[in-house]
């Protein structure tokens, strides 16, 4: 009898083969670009409303409406009053470079320009006018003659300065030598002390002090001959600049623009900024609600354009001056 010998066939039990699927995911935005975009959006939108005359602001910026103009005032005195404090710690003070060697190659260069011969720093003189200057402060005035009669010349003679011609020019609260300088040489009597050819010695002061309740800078000039120095026969000349003379006002616009602080000088970017928006309203006049074309407003561009004007040469004149 045979034994047959069965297989055993292994077989196995088929099992479910997990297949690895991906999921598409959808394109997600960062929280923070969109914010970012966002602001932009704002940003542009809100410059465009304040400067461009358009549809949606009704043809008037929002720079050039009441509030935006009152901003601008409060934005440029407010600089100029913060830079005050910064540079003086007085709201109202006043910071000059001048300096007597910066005085000296100024009136010389003017000197030679004009065909003068130049003058020769005099020690004496140079006391006499700190002395002047010192007796301003001392009795408050502002003047060639002091409250009581004494005259300039007094001051020569206590600085042991014998003279057979003499001149004086005053300034006040002048930032640069450029400006002092221009102012005077744009007034008649001061452009004369500073170019009379008998003169050969100048002395100068800058003294900073208080003036009836005022942070001031003086500056004295005082031109001289000395006796020793003249010609024989010659006649004693005293020449006063008479701080009330005329003076062209384009060259005190021009002396007032090159003592400008750099405080004033962002405050007049800004009023420029704001006058060009002006005129460029004023060229979409036609484009007004019906309104305001029938009113004063129509042309209310070209009325601020020329505040915004006046206004900066205000600025110019009150940060940027100084006073002979």
């Amino acid at each position: 009898m045979t034994r047959q010998k069965t297989k055993k066939i292994a077989t196995r039990k088929p099992t479910k083969r997990t297949v690895a699927t991906t999921r598409k995911r959808k394109p997600t935005r960062s929280v923070s670009s969109a914010k970012k975009k966002t602001v932009k959006q704002k940003i542009n939108h809100g410059v465009k409303m304040a400067v461009i005359p358009h549809k949606k602001n009704d043809y008037k910026p929002h720079l050039i409406r009441g509030y935006g103009l009152f901003a601008i005032a409060l934005v440029v005195i407010g600089v100029q009053l913060g830079y005050n404090v910064a540079t003086t710690g007085n709201v109202l003070g006043h910071q000059s470079d001048i300096t007597i060697t910066s005085l000296v190659n100024q009136t010389n260069d003017a000197r030679v320009k004009n065909g003068e011969h130049e003058l020769q720093l005099n020690d004496k003189l140079t006391k006499a006018a700190y002395m002047k200057a010192q007796d301003m402060f001392d009795n408050q005035y502002w003047a060639h003659d002091s409250p009581s009669g004494v005259e300039p010349w007094k001051w020569f003679g206590d600085a042991g300065y014998k003279y057979s011609e003499a001149g004086e020019n005053l300034a006040k609260n002048f930032t640069t030598t450029g400006a002092v300088m221009t102012a005077w040489l744009a007034s008649p009597e001061h452009r004369a002390n500073i170019l009379k050819n008998d003169y050969k010695d100048v002395g100068f002061a800058i003294v900073k002090g208080d003036l009836k309740g005022e942070d001031t800078i003086l500056i004295v000039a005082f031109y001289g001959l000395q006796a020793s120095d003249a010609v024989a026969g010659i006649q004693t000349s005293l020449i006063e600049a008479d701080p009330n003379g005329t003076v062209n006002i384009l060259a005190q616009f021009g002396s007032a623009i090159q003592s400008i602080t750099p405080a004033a000088l962002g405050g007049l970017v800004l009023l420029a900024a704001a006058t060009i928006v002006a005129v460029i309203t004023h060229a979409f006049r036609r484009k007004l609600p019906t309104s305001f074309k029938r009113s004063w407003y129509r042309h209310h561009g070209i009325y601020k354009a020329v505040g915004l004007m006046a206004f900066g040469i205000v600025v110019i004149f009150l940060y940027g001056g100084g006073q002979i």
